[in-house]
């Protein structure tokens, strides 16, 4: 191939997708734009591109070292933020394929649906929402990375992704629907995700026996996690067909909806696995009220990725969300506890 035969790649995909996507589906071709012009890449379309900028960020690398549900466990086998964002997609692209929708987008909100997540999963986040007078949502802050705190340019911040991107990131969960149909793929796929790969940590680490699952759940949605996530998927795609929205049959729907219930019950709230958490918030809550207040002691490259916070407030936030579990844990020792026993 030579150099300008290249410049026919990114074309003939667009026209690709005119010709072999759904009517519905969002096209590369037709998107909203970018927060800021640039040129067109010559190879990747506008979702392709959106993908990469993700997968090679800073935020996304984190992602591996910061907590799905289980606090610093033991043993290699529990899922991460990284490897449930890892699951999504998979998930998220299966669905995509199945209704003709774009992969691409797809793939490229799945990806980024977390990257504001905090360290400590859920338990940071409530206690960021705590302090943080505005409050805080992990799917705004991930909305707030890639426009804001990620730089790949001198021109501008953020990633400068596609609103379509942006969109599928900041709805992905809370009261409003993503814009387009891969979008509300993507918020369903988290579901159906964390809701399997949860169960089968808590299994692992002996929170939850498989015989305490409801029986009415099993019987509609499949005694093992492999079996509910091919029941998930393929009713979601069976009640979409024709749908003007993703979404899953009534039966479907209920079983799911009593699956959560009794995860949130047994799992997510007063479990064993949840009895570190109110040290996880205490040093979450600790680093907020010192960096609020000693803001300029964030390290120089993160103060300079972080030009739009215009208070010590924010920029505390902004790092702190940032932080993987183990450097927070570090920088809490660093900070509050006296180094001989530190080092203990």
């Amino acid at each position: 191939m030579t150099a300008g035969q290249d410049l026919h790649l990114r074309r003939e995909r667009e026209a690709w997708e005119e010709e072999a996507l759904s009517p519905r589906a969002a096209k590369s071709r037709l998107t909203r734009g970018r927060q800021w012009p640039e040129e067109e890449c010559s190879i990747r379309t506008a979702f392709q591109r959106d993908r990469d900028r993700i997968i090679h960020s800073k935020s996304f690398r984190r992602l591996k070292h910061k907590t799905q549900v289980f606090i610093a466990p033991e043993g290699d086998h529990y899922r991460t933020r990284l490897t449930h964002t890892l699951e999504v997609a998979q998930i998220a692209r299966t669905i995509a394929r199945a209704l003709q929708l774009n992969e691409d987008l797809t793939e490229a909100i799945a990806l980024g649906h977390d990257l504001g997540h905090t360290p400590f999963g859920h338990a940071g986040e409530e206690a960021l929402n705590e302090v943080y007078p505005p409050g805080f949502r992990h799917n705004e802050q991930s909305l707030r990375v890639v426009e804001v705190l990620e730089r790949r340019s001198d021109r501008y911040p953020g990633l400068n992704l596609t609103w379509e991107v942006r969109d599928g990131i900041l709805c992905h969960t809370g009261p409003t629907l993503p814009s387009t149909l891969e979008g509300q793929v993507v918020r369903l796929a988290d579901r159906i995700a964390y809701l399997n790969h949860d169960i089968d940590d808590a299994v692992r680490g002996r929170i939850l026996d498989p015989a305490e699952l409801p029986p009415s759940c099993l019987r509609v949605l499949g005694r093992k996690g492999s079996e509910r996530i091919d029941t998930m998927v393929r009713d979601v795609i069976m009640a979409s067909r024709s749908a003007p929205e993703i979404r899953m049959s009534p039966e479907v729907q209920a079983a799911t909806d009593e699956l959560r219930a009794f995860l949130f019950e047994r799992v997510y709230i007063g479990s064993a696995a949840k009895q570190e958490e109110g040290k996880a918030k205490g040093i979450v809550r600790a680093l907020y009220q010192y960096y609020s207040r000693h803001w300029e002691e964030v390290p120089l490259g993160e103060a300079e990725e972080r030009e739009g916070a215009s208070d010590p407030e924010r920029k505390a936030v902004d790092f702190i969300a940032g932080m993987t579990d183990r450097y927070a844990i570090t920088d809490y020792l660093r900070l509050f506890v006296p180094r001989a026993w530190a080092e203990r």
